[in-house]
C-alpha cells in the first residue's frame, strides 16, 4: 500500500518504435482536429450565413484559385523553406539556432550594398552572383560569431542567437535614416535598379529555383556525408563524439557558418527577389516561423516543402478570407496557431504514452 501511494497519478513513458501507419493516422487526426478547431473560430468571426467550409474553401481558392495567387503563395514558401533548411543541421546537432532572423538580414544588408553601389560597375548576372555570395558570407560570419562563443566558452547560445537579431535589426534602422537614406528625411532605402533584381521564371522571382537546389544538397548533406554523420553524433552525444575523435568546436562552427550562410543568401533571395529594397524588417518573421517548419517536418529536407507551402496557402488565403468576408486578419493567426499546436501536439504522443496510476502494481503497469 506504501509503494502504491507512491506512485503518481499520471506518468510519461518513452513509446518503442511505433508502426508508421499508425504515426499517420495520428498526425491525420491533429490535422482533423486543428480543421475543427478551426471551423469554431470562424463560426464566430463569420458573417452571417457563411459557414466554416466557405471560410475554408475562401482560404484554399486565395492561395491557389489564380495564377497570380499561386505565385504570391510560392514566393511567402520560399523564404519558409529555405531558412528551415538553414536551421535544420543545427537542430540536428542540437545547437539552437534561434539567430536566423538576423542572418538573414546581415545577408540582405551585404547583397544590398552591391545592389545600390555597384550597378553598372559589373554585368547584372555578375552583380546577382556577386550579392548572393556576399549575403552568404556575411549570414554566415554573423551565424558564426555566437557559434565560437560556444566553442570556445560554452555561452548559451539560444540567446545569443536571440540577441544578435535585434542587434543587426538596429544597423538596417541606422541604413535606413542615414548612409543609405534615399529622399531625406524618407527613412527609406532607394529600390534596386532592375540589374540588382533577380529575374523571374514562371512568373516568380527564380529563388525558387535556388531552394529547391538547397533542398536536394541538404539532403545529402545531412544524411550522405562524414559532416552529415559528425553533427548526428554531436546530436546524440557530445561526449560520443569526443571519445570518437571528433572535434567538437570545430563541428559546430562549420555547422553554424553553413546554416548562416544559407540564411544570408535567403535574405539576398528576398531583398532582390521579393522586396527589391531593404528595410528594417526584411526577415518579416520567417527566421521564427521556419523554426516551427523545422520541427515539423522531422528535419526532413523534403517534407518541408510541404510544410512550407502550407502554411504559405494559411498566410496567402488568409488575405483573401479577410477581404470577401469582412473576417479580421488576427483570425488567420488564431486558425495557423491552432494547426501547428495539434500538429506539434501530435508528435508528443507519437514519441511518448500517458500511463494512469491504477490499482496495477509496477511491474504490470511497466509492462504494458
Amino acid at each position: 500500500m506504501h509503494n502504491e501511494n507512491k506512485v503518481p497519478l499520471i506518468r510519461l513513458a518513452k513509446r518503442d518504435m511505433m508502426e508508421p501507419w499508425k504515426v499517420w493516422c495520428i498526425r491525420l487526426a491533429s490535422i482533423v482536429l486543428a480543421l475543427l478547431l478551426g471551423g469554431l473560430v470562424m463560426m464566430i468571426a463569420l458573417p452571417d450565413g457563411a459557414t466554416p467550409i466557405d471560410g475554408y474553401a475562401t482560404i484554399i481558392t486565395g492561395a491557389l484559385g489564380k495564377k497570380t495567387a499561386i505565385r504570391q503563395t510560392v514566393k511567402l514558401a520560399v523564404p519558409l523553406l529555405g531558412c528551415a533548411l538553414a536551421i535544420a543541421p543545427c537542430f540536428k546537432m542540437r545547437f539552437w539556432n534561434i539567430g536566423a532572423e538576423g542572418q538573414i538580414t546581415a545577408g540582405a544588408i551585404a547583397a544590398s550594398y552591391f545592389a545600390l553601389y555597384w550597378v553598372g560597375k559589373v554585368p547584372s548576372a555578375v552583380l546577382l552572383l556577386i550579392m548572393g555570395l556576399a549575403g552568404a558570407v556575411a549570414g554566415g560570419i554573423w551565424a558564426l560569431i555566437p557559434a565560437f562563443f560556444k566553442a570556445k566558452w560554452n555561452t548559451n547560445e539560444t540567446l545569443f542567437t536571440l540577441m544578435m537579431n535585434y542587434i543587426i535589426i538596429g544597423v538596417v534602422r541606422w541604413l535606413q535614416g542615414g548612409p543609405w537614406e534615399g529622399r531625406p528625411g524618407s527613412q527609406i532605402i532607394p529600390q534596386f535598379d532592375r540589374a540588382a533584381t533577380l529575374p523571374k521564371v514562371l512568373g516568380v522571382h527564380c529563388g525558387w529555383i535556388i531552394v529547391l537546389i538547397l533542398v536536394v544538397f541538404m539532403h545529402v548533406y545531412m544524411n550522405h556525408t562524414k559532416h552529415g554523420y559528425e553533427i548526428a553524433v554531436i546530436g546524440d552525444s557530445i561526449n560520443t563524439a569526443r571519445y570518437a575523435g571528433m572535434n567538437v568546436g570545430h563541428v559546430m562552427m562549420r555547422t553554424m557558418f553553413l546554416s548562416g550562410a544559407i540564411s544570408g543568401l535567403v535574405g539576398f533571395i528576398v531583398a532582390s527577389g521579393a522586396n527589391t529594397t531593404l528595410y528594417d524588417g526584411v526577415a518579416a518573421g520567417v527566421g521564427f516561423t521556419s523554426i516551427t517548419v523545422a520541427w515539423l517536418s522531422q528535419l526532413n529536407a523534403f517534407a518541408m516543402i510541404v510544410i512550407s507551402m502550407m502554411l504559405a496557402i494559411i498566410s496567402k488565403g488568409a488575405e483573401t478570407l479577410q477581404t470577401r468576408l469582412a473576417v479580421p486578419a488576427s483570425i488567420s493567426d488564431i486558425i495557423t496557431g491552432i494547426l501547428l499546436f495539434c500538429m506539434l501536439g501530435c508528435e508528443f504522443f507519437i514519441n511518448y504514452r500517458l500511463i494512469f496510476r491504477s490499482s496495477k502494481t509496477e511491474k504490470e503497469a511497466a509492462k504494458e
